[in-house]
């Protein structure tokens, strides 16, 4: 499973995110060239993404197929912590591998 967080720059935790992503069920069928920054996660490893980041992975959530993949409560918090990301400075998007 993947969780999400948002941090700041010295790694303190702002948000953690209640949704959780299943990567066999999921994100490994998410196609890594459509989908380059949904596709670079993994489930065992940490992913960090910047403000100019989450502008780019919220495009891909918003794509119905991915909608479909990841469901809606998924891809709503995700989109709702890119927000986040965007609208401060200093912060970061963390994609927490088991």
């Amino acid at each position: 499973m993947i969780n999400m967080q948002v941090r700041g720059e010295t790694g303190d935790i702002v948000v953690n995110g209640s949704s959780r992503l299943d990567w066999m069920d999921t994100l490994q069928h998410v196609d890594a060239d459509r989908y380059p920054f949904l596709g670079s996660l993994l489930p065992f490893a940490d992913t960090m993404f910047n403000s100019r980041q989450t502008v780019k992975l919220r495009q891909e959530v918003a794509d119905q197929s991915v909608r479909e993949l990841l469901g809606h409560d998924a891809t709503a918090e995700i989109e709702r912590l890119c927000l986040q990301v965007e609208g401060e400075s200093h912060l970061y998007l963390w994609f927490l591998g088991d």
